[in-house]
């Protein structure tokens, strides 16, 4: 009893520092800092006003109008056909870049990996520009040297968030071959196995959680994204995000916190399986 009271007292000391008491404070904060607008906006998403100042009850009529709102609907349809082919093509092009870094040796292959994580550094406006101003080039030089007359539209917004997207899949997957016991395949090749043989039943399924963490993050980026998008879409090309930009523009309302909402949600429930799917070693 004698030497467990020092014991004791540390901790207590220990547990109500002023350190602790700091950085618990600076974790509190930090989390009211940047969830406390979410819950607001979530909150007043069942206001059953139109006010965002005055809370009048509960009420699910805004997300029954945001189903029943054709333009919701085309804008959402937008955005999973979008999203859907950009992942497709974005996971296929990141995890072959993947491969070609990780397992292959050729002269310019830092500039090459120094180039495709470019996408992830340059602000998202610089690249915006960039893209605009590189269509606008190609559809000129395809009118005058082939007569193909090319508009901004969802092929456009597809084709740049191919761009940035797919380097965020070989991140992921990278991540996932520095893991790797490459003796599995060894193996199978002295059981007789070819490279297609080896890739096919070996590599590919203990690369499956990268690929698809990567999947799934390419495919939150490409819903979520706004300003590549506004900056390369056309007309009859409205996405989620530009929905929700052009009515936040005659004002806040609780229709476009529903829909804000939603996005979230998505949003949160995409990223939780990109994680989980990181975390799992193998199927």
């Amino acid at each position: 009893m004698a030497t467990a009271r020092p014991a004791t007292t540390m901790r207590s000391k220990r547990r109500f520092s002023f350190g602790w008491a700091v950085l618990n404070l600076n974790v509190l904060l930090t989390f009211i800092f940047l969830y406390a607008p979410i819950i607001v906006m979530s909150i007043f998403s069942f206001n059953a006003s139109r006010q965002m100042q005055v809370w009048m009850g509960f009420t699910l009529d805004w997300y029954a109008r945001m189903i029943a709102d054709e333009r919701v609907r085309v804008a959402a349809q937008n955005s999973l056909v979008i999203a859907l082919v950009s992942t497709i093509v974005s996971t296929v092009i990141g995890t072959l870049s993947a491969l070609a870094l990780e397992r292959t040796r050729f002269r310019v292959k830092r500039m090459y990996e120094a180039a495709m994580y470019l996408p992830i550094i340059v602000p998202e406006i610089v690249m915006a520009i960039a893209l605009l101003v590189f269509f606008n080039l190609a559809f000129t030089w395809l009118d005058q040297f082939f007569g193909l007359k090319l508009k901004f539209g969802l092929g456009t917004i597809t084709i740049a968030h191919i761009a940035f997207s797919f380097p965020f899949v070989a991140v992921v997957v990278r991540a996932r071959l520095a893991d790797f016991d490459r003796t599995l395949e060894q193996a199978a090749q002295d059981l007789g196995a070819n490279e297609w043989q080896t890739f096919r039943h070996i590599t590919l399924p203990l690369l499956m959680p990268g690929i698809i963490a990567g999947a799934l993050l390419a495919f939150t980026l490409s819903i979520d994204d706004f300003v590549i998008t506004f900056f390369t879409a056309g007309v009859g090309s409205t996405t989620l995000p530009l929905e929700i930009y052009g009515r936040v523009r005659r004002g806040i309302t609780p229709d476009v916190n529903a829909l804000s909402t939603v996005m979230l949600l998505a949003s949160i429930v995409l990223v939780l399986g990109s994680l989980l799917f990181q975390r799992r070693r193998s199927f």
